[in-house]
């Protein structure tokens, strides 16, 4: 009687190649947890993060590589014509380049990531940049492994180089807004991280950059998408620059038979303890103080303290309103019933930041 391998013929080279695959894929994890766990437990003992980096990404992509080894192997249970085993050896080594270009361009944006943001201490990497860096990886990868296989590659670049025009005539929006975002991006001008208003009077946080927009984080919560040409054409006030710090000037008003010296000293004290004591605030600001209206009821001033940020700033003036109220009411300083409309201010620079 006829053993099943004989009445299908096709079973032996299946198992065959079955058991190969698993075997290599075994193999594969096998080598992970043997060999590649013991370099990356010696990368995490080295300072720079490179190594680390280096050994995630091949851990995540070994057992894939064995399998390809194993699925090479197994075609020698088969028996198919040289024409057939070359393209299955082409395919084989297509997925193999392909694994190891995206490898590298895995390893070439983490490490931008990481080493990039360390350049500007606090401000991270773009999603922009970080896209940019996988898209030149991969192209070339795609270069090599075409050279690789005999294909001329002069001939598709000076296509590129023709038809690059009408792309570009076609794609005219998109590819302004990318350019725009790459110029930004490198001119450092506006910061993923940075608080900035446009002429427009839209006013947020910069969340991140792409190919096409910026996004902002509004006080609200909500997202405003900006493209990236109306960025750059934008007269734009970076709230962050040169230093993150604001001004947070509060205006101060009393009755205008009260002691100025004394609503000075309480003025100062309160001012100073806010700055010493308030999460948010500069401590080591001298706060200033200036009297600048004597009218025929009140006395007006003006109490400057410092914020680290912007969003601190609330924070720090409702402190200060909180307790100077507190603190004049305990001196025996007398606050108008009526406060006057504030004369109106000569013209002078803004409050510098």
């Amino acid at each position: 009687m006829p053993s099943a391998f004989e009445q299908l013929p096709w079973l032996s080279p299946l198992l065959g190649s079955m058991l190969t695959m698993a075997g290599a894929y075994l193999a594969g994890r096998l080598l992970n947890v043997v060999i590649v766990s013991r370099i990356a437990r010696l990368a995490k003992r080295t300072p720079g993060e490179w190594d680390d980096i280096l050994v995630g990404e091949l851990t995540s992509r070994v057992p894939l590589w064995s399998t390809l080894v194993g699925i090479w192997l197994s075609l020698g249970y088969w028996p198919i014509t040289d024409r057939w085993l070359l393209l299955v050896s082409g395919a084989i080594a297509v997925a193999a380049f392909a694994s190891v270009t995206f490898a590298l361009a895995a390893v070439a944006t983490r490490l931008v990531a990481v080493y990039g943001s360390r350049a500007v201490p606090g401000v991270p990497v773009s999603g922009l940049t970080q896209n940019i860096v996988r898209l030149i990886v991969i192209v070339f990868g795609l270069l090599v492994m075409l050279n690789q296989f005999g294909i001329e590659i002069r001939p598709m670049l000076a296509a590129l180089g023709v038809g690059g025009l009408a792309v570009a005539l076609a794609l005219q929006d998109p590819l302004s807004n990318l350019f725009a975002g790459l110029f930004i991006s490198m001119a450092g001008q506006v910061r993923i991280g940075d608080h900035v208003r446009l002429d427009s009077g839209i006013e947020g946080r910069i969340v991140d950059f792409n190919w096409r927009s910026t996004w902002l984080e509004m006080p609200s919560g909500s997202i405003a998408v900006v493209p990236n040409a109306k960025l750059s054409q934008a007269v734009v006030t970076n709230f962050n620059l040169p230093t993150p710090e604001v001004s947070v000037p509060i205006e101060i008003v009393v009755d205008r038979r009260s002691d100025a010296a004394q609503v000075e000293l309480v003025a100062m004290d309160v001012a100073r303890g806010v700055l010493h004591e308030v999460e948010g605030a500069v401590s080591d600001f001298e706060p200033v103080v200036h009297f600048h209206t004597f009218a025929d009821t009140v006395l007006r001033g003006t109490v400057v303290l410092r914020a680290r940020a912007l969003a601190d700033l609330s924070g720090v003036r409702h402190a200060f309103i909180m307790r100077l109220q507190a603190r004049l009411r305990e001196a025996g300083i007398a606050l108008p019933a009526a406060v006057p409309p504030a004369p109106a201010a000569p013209p002078g620079p803004p409050p510098s930041h």
